[in-house]
């Protein structure tokens, strides 16, 4: 039984079969697509446990599909590009990918972002973990998260990185530690990725009623989930 459907968008048929090779090796399923248009149908029609999408793309460019994906849907997204610049990787983050590749790359180093993303969407759990604060309900089973009773959409890592500080209140951790936490590997990126995402976070969970808990940055150090002195909550429910 594979072990999780990928689907593979880039217009190099080299990299298509570089990256089908290794992901079939380890199990995989894979799709594939030449262009943006074919990615986002395919993805619409076939329903792939995860994306790996090039940036420079005819028809639709990488995120032009990130974009539309994301408007119904929170599959796990990892874009490839062929520049290092901090712009394109900050722009996949805030249009709601997971992570990015820098070309060129080891196929390996794909394999293992794979394996770890898709081993938290699809983590096995014992019971039905709750997180709760006032205003504030994280249902880890089910991946839902509610402020002040109205449902949150979040894409499965900004999901991972709310659950890891919240599991914790108080705790301060740095950006190393949250990479790899939360991304699950040596991450070959650095802390603004962490910045990114928590930007993101703070956006889709802010409150306009005021709330006794907040994702604070300790400066010169990296961030946690922060509980106002008196406040009741942060209990953490386990059902069996």
């Amino acid at each position: 039984m594979a072990q999780g459907k990928v689907l593979i968008a880039d217009d190099d048929p080299n990299v298509l079969e570089l990256l089908s090779l290794y992901l079939v090796k380890d199990g995989y399923e894979v799709l594939t697509a030449l262009d943006g248009a074919e990615a986002l149908e395919k993805t619409r029609t076939t329903k792939p446990d995860l994306l790996i999408l090039d940036v420079m793309m005819p028809k639709l460019d990488g995120w032009e599909v990130c974009r539309a994906v994301r408007k119904d849907s929170f599959v796990p997204i990892i874009m490839l590009t062929a520049k290092g610049e901090d712009y394109d990787r900050i722009l996949g983050l805030e249009l709601g990918a997971d992570d990015y590749v820098v070309k060129p790359f080891n196929p390996v180093e794909v394999v293992a972002r794979v394996k770890a993303i898709l081993r938290r969407v699809n983590r096995e759990r014992d019971g039905a973990k709750i997180l709760e604060f006032p205003g504030l309900h994280i249902d880890v089973d089910r991946h839902e998260v509610t402020v002040n009773h109205q449902p949150v959409a979040l894409t499965p890592k900004e999901f991972d990185l709310l659950v890891f500080l919240a599991e914790r209140p108080g705790w301060t951790y740095t950006r190393e530690q949250i990479l790899s936490q939360v991304w699950g590997y040596d991450f070959a990126g650095d802390g603004r990725t962490v910045d990114a995402h928590i930007k993101r976070l703070r956006q889709k969970i802010a409150s306009p009623k005021p709330v006794p808990w907040s994702i604070a940055t300790v400066w010169g150090v990296g961030y946690k989930f922060e509980e106002q002195q008196g406040a009741e909550g942060g209990v953490t429910k386990t059902q069996h």
